[in-house]
């Protein structure tokens, strides 16, 4: 087997404002990678789930690689990770880069991944967004493969200049579902970007409530 490794500047989203977060979106969205090995910081799981929860939108085969467990199983704490992995959707393997444990498992995890069903995000929004994510699916993305629909309407959901762009959106369609979007933000309070995040945050939090238990 032959196996291409393209290794992406570490990012926190999927949501540019670097260069290196741009660089890295752009390659997983239009390279499309077989599977993604999304290494993740044991010690800082929550700022970390929040790409992984992008990522797993995808419609690409994610495996999670849970590092610095050494130093984690140190400091007394327990990470559930069959919990996280059902959570997530996704397969998650304990690895410690520093010491070499599970890294090849997790590479193994990660070829294995390239030939089978791509991961099926766990996450869903609250009712007004679902609906408009429905919508947008329904009028602007429908052409595209199935498993890319749900990423690519969620990011016009939050108006991602650089998605419109790059999908080339007629102006009649995007006032189409705009009522969609309004009435989600009056709802809920927030601009649509802002209902995101924290939609994300609030999941995760009730993810590492069922996973993590602190020493």
């Amino acid at each position: 087997i032959c196996v291409v490794i393209m290794d992406v500047r570490g990012i926190y989203s999927l949501s540019p404002y670097t260069l290196e977060e741009v660089v890295a979106r752009n390659y997983l969205i239009t390279e499309r990678p077989d599977a993604i090995l999304n290494i993740i910081d044991g010690t800082n799981l929550e700022r970390n789930l929040y790409l992984t929860t992008q990522l797993t939108e995808l419609g690409i085969p994610v495996v999670v690689a849970l590092n610095m467990m050494d130093v984690v199983n140190k400091n007394g704490d327990k990470i559930n990770t069959e919990e996280l992995s059902r959570q997530l959707g996704c397969k998650v393997i304990e690895i410690s880069a520093l010491k070499g444990d599970g890294v090849m498992e997790a590479a193994e995890a990660a070829i294995a991944a390239a030939g089978g069903e791509k991961t099926v995000p766990q996450h869903t929004f609250s009712g007004a967004v679902e609906h408009a994510i429905a919508h947008i699916e329904e009028c602007i993305v429908h052409d595209l493969p199935e498993e890319q629909q749900r990423w690519y309407a969620i990011k016009i959901f939050e108006r991602d200049d650089k998605v419109i762009e790059q999908m080339d959106i007629p102006a009649d369609k995007l006032t189409h579902v705009e009522g969609d979007i309004k009435a989600a933000e009056a709802e809920l309070d927030e601009d649509s970007e802002s209902i995101i995040t924290n939609e994300r945050y609030l999941w995760i939090a009730s993810i590492m409530k069922g996973c993590l238990k602190k020493a």
